[in-house]
């Protein structure tokens, strides 16, 4: 077994002077065994102490690369964008997509010198990539971040930070970037007609998406053991949520509705785990298999078997939980089957809100959605223009 890497600097001797090996080199601390030089060692262990990550340099980052503070800034991203138990957030996808034209472009040149022009022809690129104008803003907002964090690890100077801070977003009309329409609520027919098309158990994901109003996150996360179902009304506490890192809790009311989804889903299948997602793409081939096994009229071949014994383990085996893309792409697919538009999971969310907004108010939608802020729940409930046009008619 391999001796562990030793990570801290050791201070060593290098005929009359002194040199500790820190950020990947050798850095230079002075006159061998003097003062200055302990003192010099000294800061370089507490300041990597304070944060691993970091490069250490003479004059705060002027020699380094962009392609040098952003590898020390993947670092940053790995470690802080994580869930509890280690999982990465969807966060560090969107920081490797908004950084690779950076990478690209200016990965060469000096970190201190890339300024707002160089930022402007970043945000070009991505406007010829046709991307639309949020999604430019939003990705040019996490190229800001990334040099924010760098001046604060001294890899760069502030000031080269504060100059890219000057560069505004994309105004709506004001650019050639394309808009995107609203996120609006999925048409109730739509759904139906997708719902014979999904396996079982993205249907019952739907199904339960549709009364609960959970976000994507929540619904493919969903487990037994999450769940408190001694109440008349079940409630479900999420292990991982979009707020958690705010320290906001999160809980899902579950009426009879949900529980019907969920108990006529059990009644289905197998055996489920408590402490196993309940909707799982692997088991959902097992049933699969286990079907179409049970249909066949020929007997299996000796070959097939053979094969089975060989390999009884593939290594490209299904996930054990689906995650939001994958649910995504499961509805789309289904939709294309059923000949129909396709819709977005997360507007199962924003048909939730608006149904609830209309008939029971927004103090109810923002309750059920679990936003803090009434303003929020807004952005998801589409108003019933039906009710306002029958006002309308009577007062205007």
């Amino acid at each position: 077994m391999a001796r562990p890497k030793n990570i801290a600097p050791t201070y060593r001797r290098h005929r009359d002077s002194a040199r500790c090996w820190a950020g990947g080199k050798w850095i230079n601390l002075g006159t061998w065994n003097s003062p200055a030089s302990k003192a010099e060692f000294g800061r370089i262990v507490a300041q990597l102490a304070a944060s691993p990550t970091a490069i250490i340099t003479s004059r705060a980052g002027a020699s380094l690369t962009v392609n040098q503070v952003l590898a020390a800034f993947w670092k940053h991203v790995e470690q802080h964008y994580r869930h509890p138990d280690g999982t990465p957030t969807s966060e560090q996808r969107w920081y490797r997509d908004s950084l690779k034209h950076v990478r690209r472009l200016y990965g060469h040149t000096i970190a201190a010198e890339f300024g707002p022009l160089a930022l402007k022809t970043v945000r070009q690129a991505l406007i010829d990539d046709k991307l639309a104008r949020k999604l430019v803003n939003a990705r040019i907002g996490r190229v800001k971040r990334a040099f924010k964090w760098a001046a604060s690890e001294e890899l760069i100077p502030v000031a080269t930070f504060q100059a890219l801070a000057t560069v505004a977003g994309l105004r709506a009309g004001r650019t050639s970037a394309h808009e995107t329409a609203p996120i609006g609520p999925a048409d109730p027919a739509i759904v139906e007609a997708v719902l014979p098309f999904l396996n079982r158990h993205v249907r019952a994901m739907v199904e339960l998406h549709r009364v609960t109003g959970m976000r994507p996150a929540e619904v493919c996360a969903f487990r037994l053991a999450d769940v408190d179902r001694t109440g008349e009304i079940w409630r479900y506490t999420p292990r991982q949520h979009k707020t958690a890192h705010h320290g906001k809790s999160r809980v899902v009311l579950i009426g009879p509705k949900g529980q019907a989804i969920i108990t006529a889903f059990l009644a289905e299948g197998m055996v489920v785990d408590p402490s196993a997602p309940l909707f799982s793409p692997r088991r959902a081939r097992e049933e699969r298999y286990v079907e179409m096994r049970a249909a066949r009229k020929s007997p299996v071949q000796p070959s097939q078997h053979n094969r089975r014994k060989v390999n009884p383990d593939p290594k490209k085996l299904p996930a054990a939980s689906y995650t939001p893309n994958g649910y995504a792409i499961a509805v789309k697919v289904a939709a294309k089957k059923a000949g129909v538009a396709a819709f977005a999971p997360n507007r199962l969310r924003h048909l939730f809100a608006t149904e609830v907004r209309r008939d029971h108010g927004l103090e109810a939608a923002q309750v059920l959605l679990g936003h803090a802020k009434a303003d929020v729940t807004q952005t998801y409930a589409e108003r019933d223009m039906k009710l306002g046009t029958a006002v309308a008619a009577k007062v205007g």
